[in-house]
């Protein structure tokens, strides 16, 4: 949940930002941009702090090769992209690239809603739910 709201809070406060004069602000697509940076940013940092890493990899599915260098490795791209997002010349692709990301992670959400294993946060629908939201993000901060 606390990404959802790091997001929702961000892209708020951005937007914001942009009404009250900061011009490269001033549209959704920007704010949104904002939000999301901040809110791949959080999800980043779990994949490298524990206890929330070890968590991470326990959600990996088994019969993928190295968990703890695959949770390593999304946490990188998370950041990547999370920067990615800000800067206009890759926005597109880091978009691109975060909402692939979502979906190929979340065979690992399920998997953690099904054998209450990892990072428990929300029911699998609501989980659901709120992934779709995400990638609904990660479109409209490409356009």
């Amino acid at each position: 949940m606390a990404p959802l709201v790091v997001l929702v809070l961000t892209t708020a406060v951005a937007r914001a930002s942009g009404w009250l004069g900061l011009d490269w602000l001033d549209s959704w697509p920007q704010a949104v941009q904002v939000g999301l940076a901040a809110m791949f940013a959080l999800t980043a940092s779990a994949h490298f702090v524990q206890p929330r890493r070890r968590l991470l990899i326990a959600m990996v599915p088994p019969g993928l090769p190295n968990p703890s260098a695959l949770v390593t490795l999304t946490g990188v791209l998370e950041i990547t992209g999370a920067i990615g997002l800000l800067i206009p010349a890759t926005t597109e692709l880091a978009a691109v690239g975060l909402a692939l990301l979502l979906v190929a992670l979340f065979p690992a959400n399920v998997r953690a809603a099904q054998l209450d294993v990892g990072i428990k946060t929300m029911p699998l629908p609501l989980r659901a739910a709120v992934q779709f939201a995400f990638i609904g993000a990660v479109a409209v901060a490409a356009a």
